[in-house]
């Protein structure tokens, strides 16, 4: 569907997962809970039952395409299916994806068991905090890269190397100018956010603490989490699928030799922020590739433009700072409306600042939508 330009339905796809998870919780639980099973149990069955209602949502548009796949586990159909050489390069390229995949799991199994012998709370309070930063990684670099990928395949398919390079600028842009402020809102405004959306019930002031130094330590590397769902597509779309998982790798070993440095030091915040710096130099030895083997040659005026997003962030920075210290966000508590809607204004006031001192600085905004 990404390939033929349909990017609504698989962008949408998600949310029936969580919708499943929370019918799971919320209905689910009891009634399990009246059957004599244990309710934990509901949150798996909403996880099946969010796969069948992801995958289910799918087929009415591959079928409008004419793409919907006939399945055949036949001895004949399966021989077939092998023979085909597109089949076969797949195969072959599934392998090093799927060790890419399995380096990004077992880094978060390691740090979940070093958080196990932390302090009581460390697990939940990264987890909460990897909540808050998976938010935006998501939101822009699963997004861009979602988008980015067909395009930079069939400009590569088509020998266009222009287009190439000129589709990965335009991400990395992108990247920049939407990054660059929520990695500062972790950093300076992490109280008034993890205060609104979780304190509340058994969640205390001193888990909006931990949680906030947890988020900080994820705002230090948001920039390089979300660049490298930009600059992975960079490699994949030339059919390398290797390279990104070698330095994967690699920095899975160096993230754990900074959780060595920083754990005795910052507990489970030196989690959060090993993560954060691996991610920049994963994202940076990407960028370097990228340019080296010539598949990204940067437009001009990247400087100024840099110039330009670190001083439109340098404000944002002040003013967030500023509604941080401000109010008592913890103390809020019972007034959670209030709260929500003092964070909601605060909030709107701080993207109107960010982008008009982007326009006020020369950035051309819609060269970003015009592309």
């Amino acid at each position: 569907l990404n390939t033929w330009k349909h990017f609504a339905v698989p962008a949408a796809t998600p949310v029936l997962l969580n919708v499943a998870m929370i019918a799971a919780a919320w209905l689910g639980a009891p009634w399990f809970g009246r059957l004599g099973l244990e309710p934990i149990y509901a949150m798996a069955a909403g996880v099946m039952a969010g796969g069948v209602l992801q995958l289910a949502v799918q087929l009415p548009a591959l079928r409008r395409l004419g793409y919907l796949p006939r399945v055949g586990l036949t001895v004949a159909r399966l021989r077939a299916a092998w023979a085909d050489p597109g089949a076969r390069q797949v195969a072959r390229m599934m392998g090093p994806a799927l060790l890419g995949v399995g380096v990004a799991q077992v880094s978060l199994m390691i740090n979940t068991q070093i958080a196990s012998w932390l302090p009581a709370g460390s697990v939940t309070w990264l987890s909460y905090a990897d909540r808050l930063m998976e938010f935006p990684t998501a939101l822009l670099g699963v997004a861009l890269g979602v988008v980015l990928m067909p395009q930079l395949a069939s400009a590569h398919a088509a020998g266009d190397t222009a287009r190439y390079s000129a589709m990965l600028d335009w991400g990395l842009r992108l990247v920049v100018v939407l990054a660059a402020p929520c990695s500062v809102a972790l950093l300076v405004f992490a109280t008034p956010l993890v205060s609104t959306l979780f304190h509340y019930g058994a969640f205390t002031g001193r888990d909006v603490l931990q949680v906030s130094t947890a988020l900080a330590g994820y705002g230090i590397g948001l920039l390089g989490l979300v660049a490298i769902k930009v600059l992975a597509p960079g490699y994949y779309a030339n059919q390398d699928m290797r390279t990104p998982v070698r330095i994967a790798i690699v920095v899975l070993v160096v993230t754990q030799l900074l959780n060595v440095v920083l754990v005795p030091v910052l507990q489970h915040a030196g989690l959060a922020l090993s993560i954060g710096l691996g991610a920049l130099i994963n994202a940076t030895w990407l960028l370097v590739g990228l340019k080296k083997r010539g598949s990204w040659q940067p437009s001009a005026g990247w400087w100024r433009f840099l110039l330009q997003v670190v001083g439109a962030t340098a404000l944002l920075a002040v003013f967030l700072m500023w509604a941080s210290a401000s109010f008592d966000w913890v103390g809020l508590r019972e007034a959670k409306w209030q709260r929500v809607g003092l964070l909601g204004g605060l909030l709107a006031g701080a993207a109107i600042l960010y982008f008009g001192a982007l326009w006020a600085a020369g950035v051309k905004l819609r060269q970003f939508v015009a592309r």
